[in-house]
């Protein structure tokens, strides 16, 4: 009798011990997929977060390539920076260029208190942007454009003006209104009639903590305006010491930072390029998690599987001890019984393969969205738990860290979408086929020592 006909008689008689490989093949199998159906999943996840936040890259001076001798930081031209963000890679960019200015002509500052001894009155701070959309303050939500419009690349050839709405209420500008500047020398002549280009909102009433300036009292200008008022009103590149670039995917970073010291040239000298992924990892930090779960929980029932298969397969050799002592009296070969035992466990894996793929797509998404939710529920409640070390203090003497505080605005990521692919159903398939087939070989491979009038005399 043809050996594929026997292996399926040889499943409808013994349906008891059918249903028990059936039964583990199907855990086995539904576990590897789910598996890999929440591994492509957080995958998928993890690619849309990258490309919705993509990742700030920071060009700042290299401290240990600067010498003791060397007082100054190193400084870069707004025109190399501007041929750097013009790369393919780069979604948008960004810097900054703080100055010391006055104000001429009558508007008084909010705080009484100079920004450093021996200041004049009317002295203050402004920070020169390429676009102001980009500071911190702006992009976490915490400050708020009330009127007006925010600078952008397009202002830097305008003397335009930002200011707070502290300083707008108590001099009675608004937008359309002129502040005349004075650049940051008191001995320097150049001056320059700014337009209110917009009036913004900062809540916090606590001085920077890098200029020690009242946050009322900021003024916030093109940087290339900037840099004409303090050179004189020359029109030459400004001086940067530093920009930041966010690019449309993190893992671009190496191939950006190739193109950049090709773009700048020497003018790279005394910088690096460094990336900040943080707001990333905030988000696919549960994605992660979910995925490691799911990573041990396929290997742990795809090895316990395959060790149960082993034994039933081994018990099964054992129980059929006498039915292949006949076949091989008749002249069976030894191979094709070895053959039979797989076509039984191939055709016990198909079909598991078959009915797993028939809930196995609803019941992850289920189980990944419940264990997904956990994840992000908990790494929720560390970012709200999280509070800055009291003013004036570093946070070392209360154990905190200041550079491990949360960025403002970004979730967890806590739902996924699973999609069952052919692929997915191809690659499970193939794990449990090879299981299978690992699990059947080694002990049906036994039937190779059989002798059958062993068997027929004596039993065994």
């Amino acid at each position: 009798m043809n050996f594929v006909k026997r292996a399926g008689l040889s499943l409808w008689s013994r349906k008891a011990r059918t249903l028990i490989t059936l039964s583990t093949f199907l855990v086995v199998c539904t576990t590897v997929l789910a598996g890999i159906l929440i591994g492509s999943a957080t995958g998928r996840a993890a690619d849309g977060a990258r490309r919705t936040l993509g990742a700030a890259v920071t060009l700042g001076p290299d401290l240990s390539s600067m010498s003791g001798s060397q007082l100054q930081a190193p400084q870069i031209g707004s025109d190399v920076v501007d041929r750097i963000g013009g790369s393919p890679l780069v979604s948008r960019y960004n810097y900054t260029y703080v100055d010391g200015t006055q104000l001429l002509g009558g508007p008084r500052l909010v705080s009484d208190k100079p920004v450093f001894a021996g200041a004049p009155a009317t002295y203050t701070l402004a920070t020169g942007v390429r676009d102001s959309s980009l500071l911190p303050g702006f992009a976490s939500g915490a400050w708020t454009l009330l009127s007006g419009a925010p600078i952008t690349a397009a202002d830097q050839g305008r003397d335009e003006i930002l200011i707070e709405e502290r300083l707008a209420a108590k001099n009675h500008l608004k937008v359309g209104d002129r502040l005349t500047l004075s650049e940051n020398d008191p001995a320097g002549k150049a001056k320059a009639v700014f337009t209110v280009k917009g009036v913004y909102r900062d809540p916090s009433d606590q001085p920077d903590p890098d200029y020690q300036q009242f946050p009322g009292d900021r003024l916030i200008v093109p940087a290339a305006a900037l840099g004409r008022l303090n050179s004189g009103g020359g029109h030459g590149p400004t001086q940067l010491q530093g920009a930041t670039f966010q690019l449309k995917d993190a893992a671009d970073f190496g191939a950006f930072q190739a193109a950049a010291r090709q773009t700048a040239g020497k003018a790279m000298q005394g910088f690096k390029l460094s990336i900040n992924d943080k707001a990333l990892q905030q988000m696919t930090g549960p994605l992660d998690s979910v995925t490691g779960a799911a990573t041990a929980a396929m290997w742990l029932i795809g090895v316990a599987g395959a060790l149960v298969l082993g034994l039933l397969a081994a018990l099964a050799v054992k129980q059929r001890r006498t039915e292949f002592g006949v076949l091989l009296a008749l002249g069976e070969r030894k191979g094709r019984l070895v053959a039979q035992q797989c076509v039984e466990t191939v055709v016990v894996a198909v079909l598991a393969v078959g009915l797993s793929s028939l809930f196995a797509q609803s019941l992850t998404q289920w189980a990944g969205d419940a264990l997904l939710r956990g994840e992000a529920a908990s790494a929720q409640q560390k970012i709200d738990a999280w509070r800055p070390p009291p003013p004036g203090s570093t946070g070392l003497e209360q154990g905190i860290d200041p550079d491990s505080a949360p960025v403002k605005g970004v979730a967890p990521i806590d739902r996924m979408t699973v999609r069952l692919r052919p692929s997915d159903l191809g690659a499970v398939a193939g794990a449990g086929l090879g299981i299978g087939l690992l699990a059947t070989v080694v002990p049906a491979a036994s039937a190779l020592r059989l002798n059958p009038r062993r068997i027929l005399s004596k039993g065994k």
